[in-house]
């Protein structure tokens, strides 16, 4: 299909007075059904600790996480309710988990959410996470690869980390905390002096590197196979820095997206998690509707307990105790309804942030029809590491269709297979992701 004179390239730039500015989507940019591949693709990832009420007493049941039915045939609980009006836009899923965090201790497992890695032997040597291998593809047309996120922020330790990313070689990412710095991060505006001063910074990185990458080839020489493998290890590492520095460089000249910083209460913090929250999930969407990154992770909370900020999350909203107490309270009297009314209170943050992405428009969808979003914890009940409560949403334009409820036997399915069939449908070519067996195709149009 020829273009049409007013056709507009999806990287189509303003420039004048020696800057330039990316523009939104717009109509002009399409040229016809068969142009929406050009369209960005993204993924997130959202994460909880401590699991949810997973089998509730039957007097206690609308405060269970998993719906009641099966299929197209299901009904949210209270917990989920909030999730009723994009209905046709998301999957619960039930009974899947990742197989190697069967035999890890109970607060161990946030680790593998989205590596699948088994953490054993005292080594506790992670993999690549999933959000990482979709930045390695999809993040090279955006001002920043990725973005890592979490309310405790920084790596933490192994088994506790607070981060749901890991690197190539399997290091914690560390995640940003405070909206104010990811505010500023993604939309703050630079003056001149300031770009100057980056620019020398990064130059004098590289130079750094290449001298790094001089004497290593030498050095490589006199090695060992052993060691060879090792030094190897190290350059790549060397170099996808080195990729990192070229693509800031690159975007220095670009200036940031203006949003309006009113509509973000970017002084927000952690001892207002109503705020708090609602904060972060507003600076993803802005990121995404943006194009200023194609992937994102926040990890709300994690398994450490009584010394993460987080863990305070449900008596600062007025509930009788931490995250962690309410967790282990759920067997007691009224205990299934203080956790269910907190994992409702979270799930209503996430369908307001999905219902965000379903409002922008983009091509013949929504900024939603062309992201897929997961949302889940690597516990059902505190220390049981099955039955992972995850809902899946996004993807229809990218062959994903919606609307019920999928449970599963776990000798049947795992949640690698999942991932594997996101990364499909991301066009991040893997033949097999962690122990994936197959393709998850009950969730494919």
């Amino acid at each position: 299909m020829a273009k049409k004179s007013w056709h507009l390239d999806r990287r189509t730039f303003l420039r004048g007075s020696g800057v330039s500015m990316a523009l939104p989507w717009m109509e002009g940019m399409s040229i016809g059904a068969a142009d929406e591949s050009t369209l960005p693709k993204r993924f997130c990832a959202v994460y909880w600790p401590f699991g949810v009420v997973a089998a509730p007493k039957p007097e206690e049941q609308q405060w269970g996480w998993f719906p009641t039915g099966e299929g197209k045939d299901f009904q949210f609980t209270n917990v989920l309710q909030s999730m009723e009006s994009l209905r046709n836009h998301v999957t619960v899923i039930g009974g899947i988990s990742h197989p190697n965090g069967w035999s890890m201790g109970g607060h161990d497992t946030g680790d593998i959410f989205l590596t699948g890695a088994k953490l054993d032997g005292g080594s506790f040597t992670n993999t690549i996470s999933l959000d990482q291998l979709v930045a390695n593809e999809l993040g090279g047309d955006t001002r920043f690869g990725s973005l890592t996120l979490s309310s405790d922020g920084g790596v933490g330790e192994p088994t506790r980390s607070m981060t749901l990313s890991f690197s190539r070689e399997g290091r914690p990412i560390p995640a940003l905390s405070s909206p104010r710095r990811i505010y500023d991060r993604l939309f703050g505006q630079d003056n001149e002096d300031s770009a100057q001063r980056q620019r020398r910074r990064l130059k004098n990185a590289a130079s750094m590197l290449d001298r790094v990458l001089e004497q290593s080839r030498s050095l490589n020489r006199r090695l060992g196979k052993q060691d060879q493998q090792k030094l190897d290890e190290y350059l790549s590492s060397v170099d996808a820095v080195e990729k990192r520095i070229d693509r800031a460089e690159a975007w220095l000249d670009i200036p940031k997206p203006e949003v309006d910083e009113k509509s973000l209460d970017v002084e927000a913090t952690q001892e207002g998690p109503k705020e708090y929250i609602k904060a972060i999930y507003d600076l993803m969407s802005l990121a995404f509707r943006t194009d200023s990154t194609r992937v994102a992770t926040y990890m709300i909370g994690q398994v450490a307990g009584a010394t993460t900020i987080a863990n305070a999350f449900p008596a600062c909203l007025g509930l009788p105790g931490n995250w962690h107490g309410l967790a282990h309270g759920v067997g007691k009297k009224g205990g299934a309804e203080k956790l269910g009314r907190f994992d409702q209170f979270l799930a209503e943050n996430h369908a307001r942030f999905l219902q965000s992405l379903a409002d922008a428009q983009e091509g013949s969808g929504s900024v939603l029809d062309r992201t897929l979003v997961l949302y889940g914890s690597s516990n059902s009940r505190t220390h049981n590491n099955h039955n992972y409560p995850l809902l899946f949403a996004g993807g229809k334009n990218l062959g994903f269709r919606h609307g019920q409820y999928l449970r599963y036997q776990e000798k049947d399915m795992r949640l690698s297979n999942l991932y594997l069939t996101m990364l499909d449908r991301l066009n991040v070519p893997v033949e097999r992701f962690a122990d994936s067996t197959g393709e998850f195709s009950d969730i494919l149009i």
